[in-house]
Parts: C-alpha cells; structure tokens; sequence
C-alpha cells in the first residue's frame, strides 16, 4: 500500500503525519511518502531571512525530519521527498503521477468564508486526487 501525507511544519501536519504513520502501521508493506512543498511565493520570504541555499535547505529539512524520525521509530518504510511551486497543485500532480493508495491531509480549520475567500489546500487537493484522502484537523 502507497501511502502519502503532505506536511508544512505546523502542528496540523504534524497530526496528519502521526495518523498517517499509524494507518502505514496497520500494513506491513505500507510505503509511506512524506511530502513537503516548497511554495515559491513563501521560498522568496525565506530566502530574504536566509543567507544562503544551504541554510534555506536545512530550514526546510527541520521541518520535514521529525515526521521522518518519527515513521522509523514506528517501524514504518518511509520517504521523503521535496516539491516545489503551488502547495496544492503539486500534491495534485505528485499523488496521481505516483499511484498513491491513499493520501493523509492537515486541515488549518478554515470556517467556510475563510476558504472562499483564502482558498484550502486541502480542499482542493481532495478534489482533484484520483484517491482517497483523509483530512485530520
């Protein structure tokens, strides 16, 4: 089983990628994908507070690490792999170019004006993906 989960560094994420460790758990040969995407529009910000490439790149690792720690104290197979551009365009492309068998979202708890107006991640990701997801709030 082919199993994602899409985290940002918020507690959020870090709950879905908890639940997605756990579900991963249930089969043996689960494979878990760890995804994380760099939005260019948030790169450029980062990359004003950083120095260099090199700090921008270990920014990015401090955040997506500890999920990776945590699936091999679990026992779970797991990967990581880092995307570039639109957060929900991405996880779009990168789930259905992979096959996933399922796909573990966090939810930031927009109320519905907010998601109209600011748009979710995860609601369009749920749209647009050829698998089941689960939103953990």
């Amino acid at each position: 089983m082919k199993i994602a989960v899409a985290i940002d560094g918020s507690q959020n994420a870090l709950r879905a990628a908890k639940h997605a460790i756990a579900l991963a758990q249930l089969y043996p040969e689960a494979q878990l994908d760890i995804i994380y995407v760099a939005d260019y529009n948030k790169a450029k910000d980062e990359r004003l507070l950083s120095q260099n490439e090199e700090s921008l790149l270990l920014k990015r690792k401090q955040k997506a690490d500890p999920v990776l720690n945590m699936a091999r104290v679990a026992g779970v197979s797991a990967k990581m792999t880092l995307l570039k551009g639109n957060p929900s365009q991405e996880i779009i492309n990168y789930v259905n170019a992979e096959a996933m068998d399922q796909l573990v979202l966090g939810s930031r708890g927009l109320n519905t004006f907010q998601e109209m107006v600011l748009g979710s991640v995860s609601h369009k990701v749920m749209k647009h993906v050829d698998c089941p997801v689960t939103v953990v709030k």
